[in-house]
Formats: structure tokens, sequence, C-alpha cells
């Protein structure tokens, strides 16, 4: 598949399917990859969305409202509490292959998303809390941003990951431009770089907002920036990706990952890596979320 400006953007579907709205969806077969897939879809009070992982791993990450989810590996009860993804920390369902389950929403608007990868492996479900959810504050100046781990490596799965990524308005993430497209060990047998492909899935704080994202691999073969809204898809099936959100709109993505490792191993561009000399302080408005809300 050749990637551009046009294949590296999804944008936004907003269609009816099954009685609820489709925010936006990409397939494995879509994105021109061999692993991961992902969609997210709003829901009204009392629909319900049935599902079957199949013969695949799969992240249920509640973007917002409150719903509960019963399947033949357990039921979960009122799972979520944020109204939105600028409102609090996430909860998360990480369920096995070979899993039917059910999805009710328990309050208007509910927004759910969902990652599934193919997987030969049996891990059992796993409910995540806003307490599970670790905060890391990364980076300096206007490259600060926060990260909230939902799936992180060491995770007991196969090879899913997956976080969530805060960047103020006029701050850079993914900064200095990093990668992870190629699989490689070190001599004690330590993942040192990933070959992972990724999703970014995008909310704007604001209407009208926007961010910018860069692809591009050492040899020039994808080298594109595309603009990004509110519910767009971003693929990076290689290369570096940084993003930049325009000034006065706070920027978040879901990052869901799948590949050799369940690991977030990766390689800075070495003519950028010299920029973390000069983070010297941390941007004050983050963390832009924090589990006081939750109380």
């Amino acid at each position: 598949m050749r990637y551009n400006e046009e294949t590296l953007l999804v944008r936004a579907k907003h269609a009816d399917e099954d009685g609820h709205r489709l925010l936006n969806r990409v397939t494995a077969q879509e994105a021109g990859w061999a692993l991961l897939n992902f969609e997210a879809r709003r829901m009204a009070k009392g629909q319900t969305w049935a599902r079957a992982t199949g013969e695949h791993e799969a992240a249920l990450v509640i973007l917002g409202g409150q719903c509960s989810v019963r399947s033949d590996r357990g039921v979960w009860e009122r799972i979520g509490r944020r109204p939105d993804v600028f409102s609090g920390m996430p909860y998360a369902l990480y369920l096995p292959r070979r899993t039917a389950f059910e999805v009710t929403a328990l309050t208007d608007g509910l927004e759910v998303a969902y990652g599934w990868t193919p997987t030969d492996q049996d891990h059992p479900p796993r409910l995540i809390t806003p307490a599970d959810s670790e905060i890391e504050i990364r980076g300096g100046r206007n490259a600060t941003r926060q990260i909230n781990s939902i799936i992180p490596p060491g995770f007991d799965c196969h090879r899913i990951v997956v976080c969530e990524v805060y960047t103020p308005g006029g701050n850079w993430s993914s900064y200095p431009p990093h990668k992870h497209d190629v699989h490689r060990e070190g001599a004690d047998g330590k993942v040192i770089e990933a070959e992972l492909v990724e999703t970014y899935y995008y909310k704007i704080d604001k209407p009208n907002g926007y961010a910018i994202q860069r692809v591009y691999t050492d040899d020039r073969a994808i080298d594109s920036a595309v603009v990004a809204h509110t519910d767009d898809i971003v693929l990076v099936p290689a290369g570096y990706h940084p993003v930049s959100a325009a000034y006065g709109y706070d920027c978040y993505y879901l990052n869901m990952l799948a590949g050799s490792a369940q690991s977030l191993a990766n390689s800075d561009d070495p003519a950028h890596a010299w920029v973390k000399e000069t983070w010297t302080a941390l941007d004050p408005r983050l963390p832009m979320v924090t589990h006081g809300m939750e109380g």
C-alpha cells in the first residue's frame, strides 16, 4: 500500500450503523497491514452493541459515559465515569480471544473505542480502572505532554498496547520524533526497538480545533503531514510520527499498537534527539486530567 496524505488520514465517518453512530473505523486490510483494527462509536442510553472477538484479543476503552458489559467471560457493571476524555481518567476492558460480549449504554452519549488484533494466545479478561492508569508527564517546555497508561508493556496479554495522550494547545508530542518499525534486541535479549503499527484516534477540546501530524521514514518512502480533527484516525505503519496541537486547542489522542512485542521500545530520530537537552522546565498546564477527578 502506498502511504500518503490521503491514505494515512482516515477521516471521521459519523455514519449510522446498527442503530448507533459509528464515529470512525479502520480495519487492518484497509490500513494495509496485518495486525491492528480500530473503531469508535457513540450510543444512546439503553442501546446495546454485541460483538465477538473471534481469534483476536481486544481492548474496549470508555471515552465518555457509562456502560455495562456482559460476556461469556464475566460481567462488568457500571463501567466508566468521565463524561468525555477531557474530564477524567479512563476505564477500559481487556478481552481475550473467543469472547462474546454485549455493551449496554447506561448514559446518553456513551462513546467507546474498540481495538482488536489477531492472537494465538489465551489471557484472562481484565477491567482497567482509573486507579490502574498511571500518569506520566513527559518532555518539557512546549513539548510537555501527559500519557495515561491503559494496557502498558508488561500487561498480561499477547501484543496489544494502549495509552492516551494529552497535548496542550501549542505544544508538541510524540517528540522528538521516534519510530518503532524494526525489531531489535540487545545481547541480553531485551527489546531495544519493537516493530509496531499504531493508530492515533483524535479528540480536540473545542470545535474547529485540529492537530498536525507528520509521518516520515528515514528513506522518505513515507513523508507526509496531515491535519487531524476530532474523531479522525491517523495511521502509523512505519517511521517517525510527531504531533503538534494547534494553539488554543487542547489535543487528545488514543494510541493503540500491535506488533512484534508487547512493548513501546522505540528509537528517536537522531537528527532531533538533541532537543531533550532543552527540557529544563515542565508546562504547568499538565496534568490535564487527574485521578482526583474520579473521586
